[in-house]
């Protein structure tokens, strides 16, 4: 039944949570200096201090009353103190984690929206030239180096044409509250006066890093789309359609283009770790404030506390949003539900 896939999908994904709060606590024990700095953030605790970290953090107990100490900290919120500014982490991890998150979500809307139709009309015309012109490109996008793409961006679009801003979320001129830690609809909630000119700057500033982070996804989902949609059109059931006499649209809208989107679909899940990954070179060259900027800041400062918090967020969120999209597409998809009940 279905009901035994879910639950080895959950026990699955409790098995990689447990590893990766077993590999975000090492890494306070595996980073240079003191774990009790390490783990709390607080670099000279005075005499009245250290012994009340110590006893809360377990460090004069075993390895295994650490861990279960520090998953009471995560499960409560208490991810220790940034090195640089003092700051709770997990707060700083909520100012910078929607930029991100916003940036990529609208990476993964440009590579659906462009890769898609490319894809299946590279597949419908696979023997044609425009098919083969589209396929090259594909390739060429598929082999670009990100940084050296978004620099090439950046002299044309930004310092040469003037078109978008080279750094940033939206203009200092601006002054929009933080609601939702999402620009654009932070921005429609704002109810300033220039809102409207607030939300084209925003725009202006979202294109060119969205648009360079999504190169890399949409020749992914040209590629894969076109090869699912060749392979459903060579499937018994296509043919039978044929020869009921059903033209090659009503074929391709009625029958091959839903099965096809069905791997599409979770070939869209995974490229958000992809994305997720190629975030940090994106905001890095775009000065995004989200947080690959924010944990290439924190290397770079060797903010130890900081690391822990976004190695842990980062990858929690990858692999969930990789096993909802397993299930959804189990679930949504005949053939894959009947594997996976055995």
């Amino acid at each position: 039944m279905i009901w035994h896939y879910l639950v080895r999908r959950l026990f699955l994904l409790s098995f990689v949570f447990f590893a990766l709060t077993c590999f975000a606590f090492s890494l306070g024990h595996l980073f240079p200096g003191d774990p009790l700095v390490n783990f709390s953030g607080i670099s000279q605790p005075d005499d009245e201090l250290l012994p009340i970290l110590v006893q809360q953090y377990q460090l004069d107990n075993g390895y295994l009353q650490q861990y279960i100490a520090f998953l009471q900290r995560i499960l409560q919120g208490d991810w220790g103190l940034s090195l640089a500014s003092q700051q709770p982490v997990l707060y700083e991890l909520s100012q910078v984690f929607p930029a991100t998150l916003e940036l990529v979500a609208y990476a993964l809307l440009i590579s659906f929206v462009l890769g898609v139709p490319l894809g299946l009309l590279a597949a419908i015309k696979a023997s044609h030239w425009s098919g083969r012109v589209i396929s090259t490109i594909a390739l060429l996008g598929y082999s670009l180096p990100i940084f050296w793409w978004a620099l090439l961006m950046i002299m044309l679009f930004s310092i040469g044409l003037g078109w978008f801003p080279t750094s940033g979320r939206i203009s200092v001129l601006y002054e929009i509250p933080s609601v939702t830690g999402f620009m654009l609809p932070d921005i429609l909630l704002s109810g300033q006066t220039y809102w409207q000119a607030a939300l084209q700057d925003a725009i202006r500033h979202l294109w060119l890093p969205a648009f360079v982070l999504a190169t890399y996804p949409t020749t992914v989902m040209i590629r894969f789309t076109r090869d699912a949609m060749l392979n459903v059109w060579q499937q018994s059931y296509i043919k039978t359609a044929r020869a009921k006499g059903l033209s090659r649209s009503q074929v391709l809208y009625r029958h091959g283009l839903r099965n096809a989107m069905l791997p599409v679909m979770r070939q869209l899940g995974l490229q958000f770790s992809t994305l997720v990954t190629l975030a940090m070179i994106s905001e890095l060259i775009f000065s995004w404030p989200g947080i690959g900027l924010w944990l290439l800041d924190s290397i770079s400062q060797r903010n130890y506390p900081a690391i822990q918090g976004g190695l842990l967020v980062i990858s929690s969120l990858v692999i969930l949003v990789n096993i909802l999209m397993d299930v959804l597409h189990t679930l949504f998809n005949p053939l894959a539900r009947k594997q996976a009940n055995g």
